[in-house]
């Protein structure tokens, strides 16, 4: 299982949605690249294909940051924890 995490502007906790495939996943994180470098859709409708089937949608201009991630296990079993990371850019 893969996760889709997207960070909305003043909102404390991420948005995700799941993804059965590495193939999908990797369509879901695209779309929404471009679309935060677009602007264009103006509104990201995604559905989650996990668990819990749910539908989200959000405005694009809203999302600062989207994460993709296979899903193994628990977060504390790959010795990682969860969310963002900040990688410094020469």
């Amino acid at each position: 299982m893969f996760t889709i995490d997207l960070t909305v502007k003043n909102t404390a906790f991420p948005i995700s949605i799941e993804r059965k495939t590495a193939e999908d996943a990797e369509e879901v994180y695209l779309l929404i690249v471009k679309a935060m470098q677009t602007g264009n859709p103006n509104i990201v409708e995604l559905k989650s294909e996990g668990k819990i089937e749910k539908k989200v949608a959000v405005r694009t201009s809203e999302i600062s940051g989207v994460q993709l991630t296979q899903k193994e296990g628990s977060a504390a079993g790959s010795g990682r924890p969860p969310g963002f990371f900040a990688v410094a850019a020469e």
